[in-house]
């Protein structure tokens, strides 16, 4: 499908892996010009160049290092994008963590205000920066990344809930206030899908109850994630494919929605 939207600039956070990186290479494919952002150089160049490899239409890409936990480094990434490009078009928002788990009543205060620093207020950070270079064109998409922990919580994990439910929150409320301008935002809310996040997750539990990373896998999904109906992780490119969607111009009449790429994770309806 051509997703009509060749020629326009896209900023990708969290792009040296997973579901940013994915989206990346999809976004590339269609003529678009990406910048990656990333916390730190490890890894980002070498992601830069697998999406070089997928460009379309002499479509651009750089890659910037931004700490989205600091708006001058976030806004300097701004800026960056304005001179090499005249500002951006589609904003899309996958950095993020898993924070720190457990019982809630071990959790301290830091533990609360760093996953919040990163899950949320980088979400906040990244839309003040970006959303005004759409105002000026009067075109834009911004897509954040939730979660089924948004809609189906789990216990052990009450700050990236809360952050989460948090992203879904801002879409809507941003949406109202800047979508009458021609800037389209909404969220997609993945659940257990094969990146370095829930590898990691995997590794602990596999570490924690003696077994293979596969074995792990399979008893997760058999007793945390048994609404997964498909029975299998999530892959990052089928979560992009939503994301490239939601950028296009076929979504021209969506916005303030959050879409669920879970397999079924999230029981009921309307959650």
């Amino acid at each position: 499908m051509d997703l009509r939207i060749s020629g326009r600039t896209a900023v990708v956070t969290g792009a040296d892996s997973g579901i940013g990186l994915a989206t990346a290479k999809m976004l590339v494919a269609e003529g678009v010009n990406i910048i990656l952002s990333d916390k730190t150089t490890e890894g980002l160049e070498k992601a830069a160049e697998e999406v070089r490899a997928q460009a379309k239409d002499d479509a651009k890409v750089m890659a910037i290092t931004a700490d989205l936990t600091r708006f001058d480094e976030v806004q300097q990434l701004a800026y960056q994008v304005k001179d090499a490009f005249g500002g951006t078009d589609i904003l899309v928002n996958c950095a993020g963590i898993r924070g720190a788990a457990g019982d809630f009543l071990t959790l301290s205060d830091e533990d609360w205000y760093n996953t919040i620093d990163i899950d949320l207020m980088g979400a906040v950070r990244v839309c003040r920066a970006f959303i005004p270079q759409m105002q000026v064109k009067g075109w834009g998409r911004i897509v954040l990344i939730a979660s089924e922990n948004a809609m189906q919580p789990y216990e052990e994990e009450s700050p990236y809930n809360a952050c989460k439910a948090g992203i879904i929150n801002l879409t809507k409320c941003l949406s109202k206030a800047y979508s009458p301008e021609g800037i389209l935002i909404n969220c997609v809310s993945p659940a257990y899908v094969a990146t370095p996040m829930t590898d990691a997750m995997m590794e602990e539990l596999a570490e924690k109850r003696k077994t293979s990373v596969d074995e792990a896998v399979t008893w997760f999904l058999k007793n945390k994630r048994e609404n997964i109906v498909v029975d299998r992780r999530g892959k990052a490119s089928e979560v992009a494919a939503v994301i490239a969607f939601l950028c296009s111009e076929h979504a021209s009449y969506i916005t303030g929605s959050n879409y669920r790429v879970d397999g079924g994770s999230v029981a009921t309806a309307f959650g």
